[in-house]
């Protein structure tokens, strides 16, 4: 069976899964500040989802296993957006960076991440698998779908056709229209 990495699977299914997994593993905690803060300066509010903190973490994650070596300030520009600032042009703004030091630290604590000499964070080899496994559930429980899902094409005895008769029925004249005088 050939393995399944993280790349060969859909980074939004991917992204959600992990987080569901973060969150039911218990291992992660929100921060209190979550239901709070803005993620950048060009939000004007703080995320919908109260989830949202394990899905940055999840997706992270992800940029890390992707992209390695990442450090604080590249997190910044992957997360970060368009500024509105009304009648003047956008610009892009970066993301806080208070939300991807802590991000970063939260990996660390589950040494799924480690700093390098060179600065910046790389998966470690636990990180990897633990990824590795949940890309692979994802393509397994999409393969358990399809097959699922066989086409069934039924084929059913040749039964002679019953003629239809239509049944006798009283049937009593249309009205009348009634027509308007033209004036």
């Amino acid at each position: 069976m050939p393995s399944v990495s993280v790349k060969d699977v859909n980074q939004q299914y991917f992204v959600k899964k992990f987080a569901q997994f973060l969150k039911k593993s218990g291992k992660v905690k929100q921060p209190e500040w979550t239901d709070i803060v803005k993620t950048g300066k060009f939000k004007e509010l703080a995320p919908f989802d109260p989830d949202w903190y394990y899905v940055r973490v999840a997706a992270t994650a992800r940029h890390i296993y992707v992209r390695s070596p990442v450090g604080v300030g590249s997190l910044r520009k992957v997360f970060g957006g368009r500024e509105r600032r009304g009648t003047k042009p956008s610009h892009f703004c970066r993301s806080s960076g208070s939300v991807a030091r802590k991000t970063l630290q939260t990996l660390e604590s589950l040494k799924l991440v480690e700093k390098t000499a060179n600065g910046g964070r790389v998966l470690t080899f636990q990180g990897q698998r633990d990824l590795d496994r949940i890309a692979a559930q994802i393509r397994n429980a999409k393969k358990s779908k399809k097959a699922k899902k066989p086409k069934v094409i039924k084929i059913s005895a040749a039964k002679p056709a019953a003629p239809k008769v239509a049944p006798k029925a009283a049937t009593k004249p249309a009205p009348a229209k009634k027509q308007k005088a033209k004036k």
